[in-house]
């Protein structure tokens, strides 16, 4: 089945309205980019002022073109947008690409932007754009693009995808030799968005990777489909997400809308379908060049490394441990190899630095790769060296990593502390040896930890089947809570003194007395824990009633443990999330989380309990014993399977705190909150 984008992205005819041959002009580019890609199909100029543009016959009008359009580019104004875009759904048209920003009011006072969709969507054909700068199909020589691009652009195995404008432009003028199948400048997105895009260049053969530059996410479901299909076959997805810093979601009764902000949800995305989160365009940079050139992918789950200088040893050291990237110790026999091949005073430790007095420096280097490649426990080998013209020997590390690298399937890349020095020859020899080059100490061990997550994440188990059953119905929170057999200690009302010591007798002690009246029960001294007995029961009901006033909660004492909080947020564009963090005080106070798109399984939770902060607590700490982490994550799966259950009506469900000690985690309080 031919896919919906191809009368667009692989075009056999092209017209472009608006065609000039006035210099600067985006009539004019478009028709030049056109002609500098080498395209072969048709083209057809169309612009009543001239009787030829670019050497080619030019048409008064679209209506005069005999042959439907594979593709009409509208390289005009807001003013004349709709007009012509009448006429491309007149003269049958397949698709169309918008310069124009769209803005302003069309026919009848409307937006314009929505009277040229309806028109597109009336002629069912997808548009690119508008407000954007179009596209570049590089593996069919297809530009469409009305700004300049330079020429001579050799296809590769990166899709980049990008609601910016000037990060298209940028990518397409790296100096990397970063080669791409298809860029595009996605723009307003009027009727194709970035899914329907990531959906094609899943379907090309050439595609190794795909990268992303959001904005916003204008079809959740679709996208999140899309990326689950990569991840599926095994394209890797690096994505770049601005405009989320100072815009997290206020909670409006629950803690855990507070915690669960559009930048944690979005992390939440990326990480339940393996996307790689860069955080600047070098990191993206860096990381695309280690997945795609070469190929090879990670075999064990740290970094080895080696260089020519003391101080950088440190340095790279001291920026694995702030991103993340193991070092891990080199093996008995690697280090005996090693200490053969190192000067004296060298030590045969990773990271190794082997420059000694710089004797037969290349057969050193080599060997060094070699054997920190050989190692079972590494599972990449970077060589640390700046790649300046200082000196000669800067050929004898291209030549040392090039020979090392021919000898092992594993990664190896050369990482250069400082971008500003990267000698270009260099560096291409490297490049064109299938060596990546990455240009910065801390945006080539981020791009290193992208490699090593995805060695991790193709070794993770698959998901394990449900813990409850499913189709829930929401009752109270409770009664919900019990259903899908998470623990609690629910609490029963008191409203006077004797229904209060009845409640003791069917409970029974020790007891916990809360106030109703309050949110913040602590501060108002409306929580009583360690009731043991009915005479201090009956103590404590007045005492409390006396000054804030019947009902009383009455509850189970849960014994002591580590305070956690657990809860689901319904996320306007992707639906139920689940937020763990620290509970009970310290939830608003040190805002320790980690937020998860459902369905979820024992191994992802797991994971991401192991990423808070507050972990070690529940370890045991300084002589308290250890909690039962298997059960909080239990109690973790349950709750996101009643949030999937019951998505449709459940607004927000805050369980704090979440009590984990050595027999179990147990909800103490809840809130839930109906959509």
């Amino acid at each position: 089945m031919t896919h919906s984008l191809a009368p667009m992205l692989r075009a056999r005819s092209v017209a472009v309205v608006g065609a000039t041959e006035r210099p600067g002009s985006v009539g004019s580019e478009t028709m030049r980019q056109l002609a500098i890609g080498g395209y072969e199909g048709e083209v057809y100029p169309v612009n009543p002022g001239y009787e030829t543009v670019a050497g080619l016959p030019a048409h008064r009008s679209l209506e005069d073109v005999n042959t439907p359009m594979d593709h009409v580019v509208l390289a005009v104004g807001n003013e004349h947008l709709e007009a012509e875009m009448e006429k491309v759904v007149a003269t049958g048209a397949r698709s169309v690409t918008i310069f124009a920003s769209c803005h302003g009011t069309g026919a009848e006072g409307r937006p314009l932007r929505e009277r040229v969709t309806d028109l597109a969507e009336k002629g069912e054909l997808p548009i690119c754009g508008g407000n954007g700068m179009g596209f570049l199909n590089v593996e069919t020589s297809l530009r469409v693009c009305g700004f300049y691009q330079p020429p001579g652009l050799l296809p590769g195995g990166i899709t980049f995808l990008s609601h910016s404008g000037s990060m298209f432009s940028a990518m397409l003028h790296n100096r990397r030799d970063l080669r791409f199948n298809l860029v595009v400048s996605t723009g307003l997105e009027l009727n194709t968005t970035m899914d329907r895009y990531l959906d094609w260049a899943l379907d090309l053969e050439s595609t190794r990777a795909v990268a992303l530059f959001i904005e916003t996410v204008r079809d959740p479901a679709a996208f999140r489909a899309s990326l689950a299909r990569a991840e599926k076959i095994g394209i890797p997805v690096v994505a770049l997400k601005v405009g989320t810093s100072g815009r997290a979601r206020q909670a409006v009764i629950t803690h855990s809308g507070a915690l669960a902000g559009e930048e944690a949800v979005y992390d939440a995305l990326f990480e339940a379908h393996g996307v790689h989160r860069v955080r600047t365009m070098d990191e993206m940079a860096d990381t695309l060049e280690l997945l795609t050139r070469g190929g090879r992918r990670a075999t064990a789950p740290g970094l080895a490394a080696l260089g020519d200088s003391g101080g950088e040893r440190v340095l790279l050291i001291d920026t694995a441990e702030k991103v993340g990237v193991p070092l891990p110790e080199v093996g008995v026999a690697t280090r005996h190899r090693l200490g053969v091949v190192l000067d004296p005073g060298l030590d045969p430790e990773n990271p190794v630095d082997a420059w000694g007095t710089g004797r037969e420096a290349t057969a050193v280097f080599v060997e060094v790769i070699r054997a920190l490649a050989d190692d079972p426990g590494m599972g990449a080998v970077a060589f640390v060296v700046d790649l300046t013209t200082e000196e000669k020997l800067e050929d004898a590390y291209s030549a040392a990593a090039i020979e090392a690298a021919s000898a092992t399937t594993k990664p190896v890349m050369v990482i250069a502390n400082l971008s500003t020095t990267v000698d270009p020859l260099q560096a291409r020899t490297l490049r064109e040896g299938g060596i990546p080059v990455l240009e910065g100490t801390e945006t080539a061990l981020r791009a290193v930890r992208h490699l090593l997550d995805r060695h991790h994440r193709s070794t993770r188990p698959e998901p394990e089947p449900r813990l409850s059953e499913p189709g829930r119905p929401v009752g109270d929170v409770w009664s919900l809570l019990d259903a899908y057999g998470i623990a609690n200690a629910r609490p029963h009302l008191a409203h006077t003194e004797e229904e209060a010591v009845r409640l003791g007798k069917t409970i029974g002690y020790p007891l916990v007395m809360k106030t109703t009246a309050a949110a913040h029960k602590t501060e108002v001294s409306g929580v009583k824990v360690g009731i043991g007995a009915e005479p201090e029961l009956r103590s404590v009901f007045w005492e409390m009633t006396e000054r804030l006033g019947p009902p009383v909660a009455i509850a189970p004492q849960v014994p002591a443990g580590v305070e956690m909080a657990v809860g689901v947020v319904d996320d306007p564009q992707f639906g139920p999330a689940v937020v763990v963090s620290a509970g009970g005080t310290l939830i608003e106070l040190l805002a320790d989380r980690v937020v998860l798109l459902p369905p979820l399984d024992r191994h992802r939770v797991r994971a991401a309990v192991d990423r808070l902060r507050v972990r070690p607590l529940l370890d045991g700490y300084r002589g308290e014993p250890p909690a039962d982490v298997d059960r909080l994550v239990d109690l973790v799966v349950r709750i996101s399977e009643l949030a999937i259950d019951n998505r449709d009506v459940l607004g927000s469900l805050d369980l704090n705190p979440v009590i984990c000690g050595p027999d179990g985690a147990v909800a103490v309080d809840a809130l839930m909150v109906r959509s």
